[in-house]
């Protein structure tokens, strides 16, 4: 015996099995909608989605740019932008507080951004147009942006809360020691020690910005205000739907959240693994 603790030989193949099918689970959509999308529309009905492709074509993303789509592409990066700083604004003083005031109205307002997860935005939707177009807002981006990031604030809340609560307290006194006030820790103590948490954030309300259909649908009308969920619209008339076309302008779509993404990965993972004050 070479002294080796015996592992069982089902748990290495069953990790592998899992794994592998997990890649399937994830290879086989992204394989049918990249290949569906450089396929002419003729060839995708007749073919079927999944089959080995024989003639492929970059028309349908050309179709694609050609239709408006860096114009509703320009709309969601000012939506995302905006929904990302309005956020960070509100969400970073807001668990600051909650973390380092120990009052109890920090720890009511907590529990209201609590209450917050649990309201789906359809619920709301009619007092939100009706608040939108009272105040004039209706038609633009700015429609778009307030309910978003609203919407964003208690999860960002959430994660800004346990990120600031593991920069240990020894930190804090240290600071007050130097005579650092409130704002001063927050700028040269919290921020960097919890930027992982900050990171996944400002990911999370990307995200929800980029990929949002309701607010823009209810809340905006006109197509210069039109972003880009809204605008696969294009790609479906009376008649059907080009799903090569579709699937093209979805690719493009999905190319700048891949990207951002794959850059804030390690910080996005660490600040879920609750890193974010390490």
């Amino acid at each position: 015996m070479n002294g080796r603790r015996h592992r069982g030989p089902g748990i290495g193949g069953i990790a592998a099995v899992g794994v592998l099918g997990w890649l399937l689970v994830v290879a086989v959509p992204v394989y049918a909608v990249v290949v569906a999308s450089l396929r002419r529309r003729e060839d995708y009905l007749d073919v079927g989605p999944l089959s080995l492709p024989e003639r492929l074509t970059p028309e349908n993303y050309l179709d694609a740019l050609r239709s408006g789509f860096l114009g509703y592409l320009m709309n969601s990066a000012v939506v995302a932008a905006a929904v990302v700083a309005l956020v960070l604004a509100l969400a970073v003083p807001a668990a600051y507080a909650v973390v380092r005031s120990g009052t109890r109205l920090s720890a009511h307002a907590f529990r209201l951004f609590l209450l917050g997860l649990a309201i789906p935005a359809q619920a709301v939707i009619v007092p939100v147009f009706l608040l939108i177009s009272q105040l004039r807002l209706y038609d633009t981006l700015l429609a778009v942006v307030l309910p978003t990031a609203a919407f964003c604030l208690p999860v960002c809340v959430l994660i800004l809360t346990a990120a600031m609560r593991d920069v240990p307290e020894e930190m804090y006194e240290a600071m007050a020691l130097d005579g650092s006030g409130p704002a001063r820790t927050l700028v040269r103590l919290v921020l960097p020690l919890t930027r992982h948490g900050t990171s996944t954030a400002a990911v999370y309300a990307a995200l929800q910005a980029w990929n949002g259909f309701l607010f823009p649908l209810v809340l905006t009308q006109s197509e210069s205000r039109r972003v880009l969920p809204l605008g696969l619209y294009d790609f479906q008339d009376e008649f059907g739907t080009d799903v090569p076309g579709l699937l093209a302008a979805v690719v493009l779509s999905l190319l700048p959240a891949l990207v951002a993404c794959l850059f804030a990965r390690r910080a996005v993972v660490a600040g879920l693994a609750g890193g974010g004050g390490r």
